[in-house]
């Protein structure tokens, strides 16, 4: 019974790094004319001192941490800096829309990946709610990056796609991986910061010119970003990935892109239509559906 009232705690929280990257596009939108690898170096300073406030406060020994494996090193800083440096990169060579579309498979990948697990890591094999809960998503999720039209992706840039593909894809198998690590503490998403904000630094300085925010509302844009989507929300995706359902979690992140898309209509950077209801349905079912788990333990607790 502990087990399972940890294992849902831990659900919940990953649930706050979905809401968070929610976020992802408004603030964003917000920012100007700044590169992007620029704002990933600023976003993750900030969230690697968020880290020292929260290690320092713990009374977590971040040097100890430090001693972690090699491995475990590897997988942390391919899947931050990894995953959003194919992204841009796939971003720099092909279309939003179909980038976008390619990249958001890594919420059903998550659920295909995590059936490879034993059951003592919370895989115990894929069940045919993940599946249709899943499909549903990836279903609403199609119309809304790709306006319902999916023949984009025949006149795409191949290069570009199949970067973002190698990042959904590391997306993915990190967040599954995580599981395999679950001893070293969330607090190494600390270290993992830092070097993804040094990494990204140096690809700003290569590919980049400076451009620095131009008024508080792109400064404040910039603390956001640290505090939530572009760092904060590693730290909960981690706990949720490392003790939490990874079946429905990875499902539930198809909420992600309708989240976001209800917050640019909201903040009026985006029009609704018929397609946004529709993706609705479609999304809440499948989140829903797929985490019948976690609701069927609060009802019958």
């Amino acid at each position: 019974m502990k087990n399972q009232s940890t294992s849902k705690k831990a659900t919940y929280i990953g649930f706050g790094a979905i809401l968070l990257w929610a976020m992802l596009a408004v603030l964003v939108s917000l920012l100007g004319e700044i590169p992007p690898f620029q704002m990933l170096a600023m976003s993750f300073y900030i969230a690697f001192f968020i880290g020292l406030i929260a290690a320092f406060f713990s009374q977590v020994n971040l040097i100890e941490i430090a001693k972690m494996p090699l491995k475990v090193w590897a997988l942390g800083v391919s899947g931050l800096f990894g995953y959003h440096f194919l992204l841009f990169s796939a971003f720099k060579n092909a279309p939003v829309l179909q980038v976008n579309l390619i990249n958001y498979l890594w919420p059903l990948l998550i659920v295909l990946f995590s059936s490879f697990l034993p059951k003592t890591l919370g895989g115990g094999g894929l069940k045919y709610w993940h599946i249709i809960g899943a499909l549903f998503g990836f279903g609403g999720m199609v119309l809304i990056i790709s306006s319902g039209d999916v023949s984009l992706l025949q006149n795409s840039n191949w290069f570009g796609l199949i970067l973002a593909w190698a990042a959904a894809i590391v997306w993915a198998s990190y967040s599954v991986l995580c599981r395999l690590v679950a001893h070293i503490s969330s607090h190494a998403i600390t270290l993992f910061c830092l070097v993804t904000a040094i990494a990204s630094t140096f690809m700003h300085l290569y590919f980049e010119q400076t451009i620095f925010p131009q008024d508080l509302i792109e400064w404040l844009a910039i603390f956001a970003l640290g505090v939530g989507p572009v760092g904060g929300a590693f730290y909960l995706w981690d706990y949720g990935m490392k003790h939490g359902d990874i079946a429905i979690l990875g499902a539930s992140a198809y909420l992600t892109p309708l989240l976001s898309t209800f917050m640019l209509v909201l903040f009026n950077i985006s029009q609704p239509d018929f397609r946004l209801w529709i993706a609705t349905i479609f999304i809440t079912f499948g989140a829903v559906f797929a985490a019948k788990d976690v609701i069927f333990m609060v009802n019958k607790k």
